[in-house]
Order: C-alpha cells, then structure tokens, then sequence
C-alpha cells in the first residue's frame, strides 16, 4: 500500500509562495541581459540572485505581478540548456497581468519579438504571445469573464 502525503497550506516544509505552484526554472545563454530585459520589458523585480565567480548567474529569482520565475545562466556540458542550443523551445510561460495591451507595448519597445498581437480569445482572456531575446515564449493574459465548461466547449467550437 502505497502512503499519500498532503502538502497543506502550512506545511513548513515548502516555502508559501512556491505551495501553490509548479516554478518555472530556465536557463538562458547571458542572464544576466536577461533580467534587465524582464524588468525593462515586463517590471519584473529581481528577488534574489547568487552570482559565481566567473561572472555568471548561478540562480536567480524574479517576480512578475505575483508570478515567480528562476532562472540562470545554461552551463556548458550541464544538464540544462537555453532555447538557442536547442532550437527553440518547447514551453510557453503564461503570466496574467492587468493590461496585456499595456505589457505588449512595453514589451515590444524593450526588444521583445511579437508572435501574437493581443486579442481577445475564446477562452475569456486577452491574450498577446511574444518572445524574449533569450528565445522563451511568454503568453500574457488579461482576465476578461468568467466562463463555465459547457460556454468554453461551445465557443470552442465556433472558433475552429
């Protein structure tokens, strides 16, 4: 019989901001340009950062809104690599912000490349998709209405 653990609210052994979530760590080839682009193009605050002797970014950890990010420079033969070294990549980072149109602008006048102009979508959101000049994909949604499962399925449907 397998054993069942619940991580509640106030289990002390994960940190409260990180209980609700899975963290997205990335990697990048020069984080340190990385995390002057995320605050100039999407206010992101720098909460902690560790940086190595060699002038690279071991770890660190930022916040857009309320969404939590880690990230640090890719090292070389390590077991984690940033977008260029792969091709691109397969994930998309979605972060809710009040004024995706607002984000969007400042976004593109920082450097950021526009995939997809913000548009009001099936699912009840805003939503633009850029890419950072890291090479991530990011999705930022403005919250619109709510929608029931049955009004999703059926807009759904129109929209194909």
């Amino acid at each position: 019989m397998t054993q069942q653990t619940h991580y509640g609210t106030t289990d002390p052994t994960i940190p409260g901001r990180y209980r609700t979530a899975v963290v997205p760590h990335i990697m990048v080839a020069d984080a340190a340009a990385a995390l002057s682009f995320y605050g100039r193009a999407f206010g992101a605050v720098e909460d902690f950062r560790l940086d190595g002797p060699d002038g690279t970014v071991l770890h660190a950890e930022i916040r857009i809104g309320e969404a939590v990010l880690m990230l640090g420079d890719a090292a070389p033969g390590g077991p984690f690599s940033a977008p260029e070294a792969l091709g691109g990549t397969s994930v998309a980072l979605h972060v809710y912000v009040p004024d995706v149109d607002a984000l969007t602008r400042t976004a593109v006048a920082a450097g950021a490349e526009l995939v997809e102009e913000p548009a009001d979508r099936f699912h009840g959101d805003r939503t633009a998709v850029l890419r950072d000049p890291s090479g991530h994909l990011w999705v930022f949604l403005t919250h619109l209405e709510d929608l029931s499962g049955e009004e999703l399925t059926a807009r759904l449907a129109g929209a194909a």
